[in-house]
């Protein structure tokens, strides 16, 4: 860990190519503009182009002469994800930096477009989706990062239940949202096994507690004051600047050492706040056979086929070391 590593220790990525998920606000605007800031050449992937337009407008206005673009990616559809990759496949001969940010929060039960889950659909699955048809263009760049958002609360409750990955037996919200997150850890982890020496580096990484309006979409959408209410009053008290939010994930995106199929977050107390570094994983998701089978049970879901890994490469390795550091 970098003592105290800030955006400001970012090196210079002039002529490398990025992409952020969900980059219109929140923690991943502040990711797109400081990537923008230090010279890569940056993709909004956006749901809605109006809103990528105006996200595109501001950070021009705070760095003229920024490289950065729209592109408009809907993760709720698997369709539009194939689409904005052949469309960033036409324009650009690799791809550095992915950085599979978007996400929803504690929403009512809804399906994608195809289907699935929505929290199981964009938080993880559109991701898969999303790596797996830029794959070609990850591994074109020697290495490239792919970095998966998880969150700190997956420490305490979640769990991944691959016979009911939809929530169908039983929906509870939180519980969904932290299957979708803690399926991010093991992503990560299995496309860096996979793919060890001969392409990408899956890296996760989480905030902390960041401002955010995330956690209001769900309170919102049912119509309920107090849950609202019952979030925005610690986010008020606890919670830090959203700009420092995206410090993880430009650490696990740019910073020199990072470990393949490692997470980093704040080292402080509960994760919340602190130095970036690495951080432990929940011991419920190092199980290989758990990497495997979601990924096998992902293809499938998503329709999305990966590239055969190198030769050797998918052989059983000894799990990342699992001590914390800072």
């Amino acid at each position: 860990m970098a003592e105290r590593w800030t955006p400001a220790d970012i090196p210079d990525l002039a002529g490398r190519t990025a992409i952020v998920t969900g980059a219109n606000k929140n923690l991943g605007f502040h990711t797109a503009l400081e990537l923008a800031g230090h010279g890569a050449d940056v993709t909004l992937a956006c749901r809605r182009r109006e809103r990528g337009e105006r996200a595109l407008a501001e950070i021009r206005r705070r760095v003229p002469g920024a490289s950065v673009h729209v592109g408009i990616l809907d993760l709720a559809d698997l369709s539009s994800v194939e689409r904005f990759a052949k469309e960033y496949a036409a324009e650009h001969a690799g791809l550095d930096i992915l950085i599979n940010n978007a996400g929803i929060l504690g929403i009512p039960r809804l399906l994608t477009a195809d289907g699935h889950e929505m929290q199981f659909g964009v938080n993880y699955l559109g991701h898969f989706a999303l790596t797996g048809r830029l794959l070609p263009l990850l591994r074109a760049r020697p290495g490239a990062r792919v970095v998966s958002l998880s969150t700190w609360v997956v420490k305490m409750m979640g769990k991944i239940d691959l016979d009911d990955l939809q929530s169908e037996r039983a929906y509870d919200k939180f519980n969904a949202y932290n299957q979708a997150k803690l399926a991010n850890l093991v992503f990560a982890r299995e496309l860096s096994r996979r793919y060890s020496g001969d392409g990408p580096v899956g890296v996760a990484a989480h905030p902390g507690f960041a401002a955010s309006d995330l956690q209001y979409t769900g309170p919102r959408m049912e119509g309920s004051r107090f849950q609202e209410a019952f979030f925005r009053i610690p986010t008020r008290l606890f919670a830090k600047p959203t700009a420092m939010g995206a410090w993880p994930s430009l650490y696990a995106a740019c910073a020199p050492g990072v470990e393949p199929g490692a997470c980093y977050a704040p080292t402080g107390f509960g994760e919340i706040w602190g130095p970036i570094g690495r951080v432990k994983t929940p011991a419920k998701i190092v199980d290989p056979e758990l990497g495997r089978r979601l990924w096998d049970i992902s293809e499938r879901l998503s329709g999305v086929s990966y590239q055969p890994a190198p030769a050797g490469a998918a052989a059983p390795e000894a799990p990342v070391s699992e001590t914390k550091e800072g």
